[in-house]
């Protein structure tokens, strides 16, 4: 989800904190919504339903704005989502893929062309940036929930290709049409989960100077503020900041 940084390291000014809290909860409900709106209401009987409530609990979204959002998927009058993907290069010539939940793909076709343009960047056809990427099935689990040895172990027999320990957590890798059964093999060990998403991992990720940074950051933040992005993800390697 949005709220899951993939251009790893940035930290928002804290006069953005409630602002980006609500857009995070805005896009996890929108995500719940449509996830029961296609499947069973029961997160139980649906992984993807399953995976938006874990990734809502764990942006310590309250549990009435969760149900509020599953009950919306019965609304008649519910708008019909569509997941579109736009794909081009940002300042510096960054890669970078966008992926939006929109109920009108000329609006966020405009948003996101424009927030292309004014970095300076451009927006181009499916394929034009993914090349750089690959699609991965990314799961992570609080570092608190599992050892570095026992998620390894598990990790591999549940079906995944990698396990990497992070500072904070476990990143466990995984053919992306595999995530969903991967992530029922872990759930007999593991309670807790951070997300489960389908991510593009970036195959090289691509250095900028200092000076160059800032203008990067700000249009990767313009494109998150965006109500009908979901996730961002490039291929560009901000370090520590």
């Amino acid at each position: 989800m949005a709220g899951h940084s993939h251009w790893a390291g940035i930290k928002h000014k804290k006069g953005k904190a409630d602002k980006q809290r609500s857009k995070i909860f805005s896009k996890l409900s929108k995500e719940i919504t449509v996830a029961a709106k296609l499947g069973d209401k029961d997160p139980a009987m649906n992984p993807r339903l399953r995976s938006a409530v874990q990734a809502a609990r764990s942006a310590n979204m309250p549990k009435d704005n969760i149900e509020r959002a599953i009950d919306k998927s019965s609304a008649a009058s519910g708008a019909n989502f569509e997941n579109l993907r736009y794909e081009g290069f940002g300042p510096n010539k960054i890669a970078v893929i966008v992926e939006t939940l929109t109920d009108n793909k000329n609006r966020t076709a405009s948003n996101v062309r424009t927030i292309f343009q004014k970095s300076g960047g451009s927006l181009g056809t499916q394929g034009s940036a993914s090349h750089n990427f690959k699609q991965l099935g990314i799961i992570k689990i609080d570092k608190n929930e599992i050892s570095e040895d026992k998620i390894f172990e598990l990790a591999l027999e549940a079906g995944a290709e990698e396990c990497i320990s992070h500072q904070e957590f476990h990143e466990v890798q995984c053919v992306s049409n595999e995530i969903y059964n991967v992530k029922k093999n872990l759930e007999n060990k593991i309670a807790n989960f951070i997300s489960t998403e389908i991510e593009w991992v970036p195959i090289n990720s691509v250095d900028i100077q200092n000076d160059e940074k800032e203008s990067v950051i700000e249009f990767l933040e313009n494109l998150e503020d965006d109500d009908d992005v979901q996730n961002v993800f490039s291929n560009v390697n901000l370090g520590n900041i």
